[in-house]
């Protein structure tokens, strides 16, 4: 089975909480019924986050791409227009980059890819 979703959400608190639910809702559409929805949709959720807080200018949004290749991977995708790159916290005090940590605890792969304007930053699961 394959499944593809995309939303454009714009530069608000609400995307956030909706993103999580289009990804919740996409999953069950799917089947995809496994105990890691939870983590994934927490991953969605820390991804949005760091999108409107870092990477989405005023006036622009964020795009999410929900990708279910063949019957074993699920790619979640966050483009955003911004600059700059996410990274995990070096130290316990550093403030920002936290969500990337339960980013890297809880999927299989993460990574940051090169969008123009702006960066792809994704997560992969095995289901």
């Amino acid at each position: 089975m394959t499944g593809n979703c995309e939303y454009f959400y714009p530069r608000t608190r609400r995307s956030v909480p909706a993103a999580r639910e289009l990804t919740r809702r996409t999953l069950t559409e799917w089947g995809i019924g496994t105990p890691r929805v939870d983590d994934i949709v927490l991953c969605v959720s820390e991804l949005a986050t760091n999108a409107l807080l870092h990477g989405v200018p005023p006036g622009r949004g964020f795009r999410i791409h929900i990708r279910l290749e063949g019957s074993a991977v699920l790619r979640i995708e966050l483009h955003d227009s911004g600059d700059g790159e996410p990274r995990i916290p070096v130290e316990a005090a550093d403030e920002s980059g936290r969500g990337l940590l339960l980013v890297e605890a809880l999927s299989d792969k993460w990574g940051v890819g090169e969008r123009v304007p702006g960066k792809i930053v994704w997560c992969e699961f095995s289901i």
